[in-house]
C-alpha cells in the first residue's frame, strides 16, 4: 500500500473515514472506528491514525474524552467536506458500507457493552472493575477487590462470560425488600 505519493488515494481514504462517521451518526471509540473501517477496506493502522490526525487538524472530526475513552464524531464542517468529496469513494465501497455496516456496528456494540479489567494495587490486592456500557453511557459499574492475580482474572473472565445472568441477579437483589427489615 503506497499512499505517500498518491493524493487521490489519500483523499479517498479521508472521504471514506468521513463517510463512515457520518453513517454511524454517533460518537465512536478509536477501536470501534478501526474495526469498522477494517470491515470495509484493508487500510494500514498507521495510515488510519494519520488520516484521523489530519481530519482532526482540519476540524472535520471532533474528538473528546468520556469514560476513559477518546470518542470521535463528524463535525458540520466534516459533513460539508463529505458532500464535496463523497464521489471520490468508489461505488462498491459505499455499497459495502451501506449493506454490511449495520451488522458490523451491532457486533462492535455488543463487544464493548460488557467489559471488565483489573489493576494491581499491591502484590496481594487487585481492583476489579466490571461494566456494562450502552450507547457510550455506563449503565452499570461494579468495583471489588481480589486477593490474588488468579482471583482477579477469574472475576474478569466470569463477568465477561456471564454478565447477562449476573447483572439481572444483582439488580433483582438490590430491588428486593428484605422480609425481616420491612
Amino acid at each position: 500500500m503506497k499512499l505517500t505519493t498518491d493524493k487521490d488515494t489519500l483523499a479517498e481514504y479521508k472521504a471514506l473515514i468521513l463517510y463512515i462517521l457520518y453513517k454511524v451518526n454517533k460518537p465512536i471509540t478509536n477501536d470501534e472506528f478501526l474495526k469498522l473501517i477494517l470491515s470495509i477496506t484493508d487500510i494500514n493502522y498507521f495510515y488510519f491514525q494519520q488520516f484521523l490526525l489530519d481530519l482532526l487538524e482540519t476540524r472535520y472530526i471532533l474528538s473528546y474524552e468520556k469514560d476513559e475513552h477518546t470518542l470521535y464524531s463528524i463535525t458540520p464542517e466534516g459533513i460539508e467536506a463529505l458532500k464535496l468529496t463523497a464521489d471520490m469513494i468508489p461505488g462498491i465501497v459505499k455499497l459495502k458500507v451501506d449493506n454490511n455496516f449495520k451488522n458490523e456496528l451491532d457486533l462492535i456494540e455488543n463487544e464493548v457493552s460488557i467489559s471488565a479489567e483489573y489493576i494491581p494495587k499491591s502484590e496481594k490486592s487487585y481492583m476489579v472493575t466490571c461494566k456494562i456500557v450502552e450507547n457510550s453511557e455506563t449503565v452499570f459499574e461494579l468495583k471489588t477487590f481480589a486477593g490474588s492475580n488468579e482471583k482477579a482474572k477469574a472475576i474478569v473472565e466470569n463477568w465477561k462470560a456471564n454478565a447477562v445472568n449476573i447483572y439481572p441477579a444483582i439488580m433483582e437483589s438490590l430491588n428486593m425488600t428484605p422480609k425481616n427489615l420491612s
